[in-house]
């Protein structure tokens, strides 16, 4: 399986979906600008806090061409939230071509090295994460869920590195993102470039937990 299939309808440049689909390129950026908006002001005062006059005046919008994007500030954390997991898949997939990996867990660990370089490098990030569901409602058929990752992650690992597919897979997959999330957001709540020790962690203990189920790493599961 192709690593583009990480992303949705194996679209790379393909923006989260808005109230109004931008078809040219200046809508494009204009969406772009609104999010880079609300990522800066999230990033200041929290989103819980959020509106959408904030945005308006942040990025120099009316407040119409806010409602023309976005009905909504929770339809703005949703897409804030939506492009940083299209820019995780999109650097999972850089890291992997990159790397080659030979081994299932090789690959596992681009995906963990890529989300705490999102916290490094993606303004409202560590606001908004996909495993938020309490103020934004989870879909794990949404293509930008962790379940919508999960799935096609644990194809491309069963077509690459000879995991058994399934359902099972996807579930153990999803329970690695979780581990992972927690663990990597704690890191960053202790020091702002992640700590060291416990980023660490992160990869040991989700490792250990795949490892578990589909062996070493080293060789092929039996």
């Amino acid at each position: 399986m192709p690593l583009n299939d990480l992303l949705p309808d194996n679209d790379p440049g393909a923006l989260p979906p808005v109230r109004t689909e931008p078809v040219q390129g200046r809508s494009a950026a204009r969406v772009d600008a609104l999010l880079d908006a609300v990522a800066a002001v999230v990033d200041e005062i929290g989103f819980d806090r959020l509106t959408t006059a904030m945005v308006s005046e942040r990025a120099g919008a009316s407040i119409g061409t806010v409602y023309r994007y976005f009905p909504d500030r929770i339809a703005l954390l949703q897409g804030l939230r939506d492009r940083a997991a299209q820019r995780f898949r999109l650097l999972v997939i850089e890291l992997v071509g990159q790397s080659k990996p030979e081994h299932w867990w090789d690959a596992v660990d681009c995906a963990l090295v890529a989300f705490a370089q999102m916290y490094r490098t993606e303004p409202g990030f560590r606001i908004i994460r996909f495993a938020d569901t309490e103020r934004i409602a989870a879909d794990d058929d949404h293509p930008y869920q962790p379940g919508f990752f999960a799935a096609r992650f644990g194809a491309i690992l069963t077509e690459d590195f000879g995991l058994p597919s399934g359902e099972e897979l996807t579930f153990r997959l999803n329970v690695a993102v979780l581990l992972g999330d927690a663990l990597i957001t704690q890191a960053f709540q202790v020091s702002p470039e992640g700590d060291e020790k416990v980023l660490a962690e992160a990869h040991i203990v989700v490792r250990n937990y795949l490892e578990g189920y589909y062996g070493s790493g080293q060789e092929p599961p039996q």
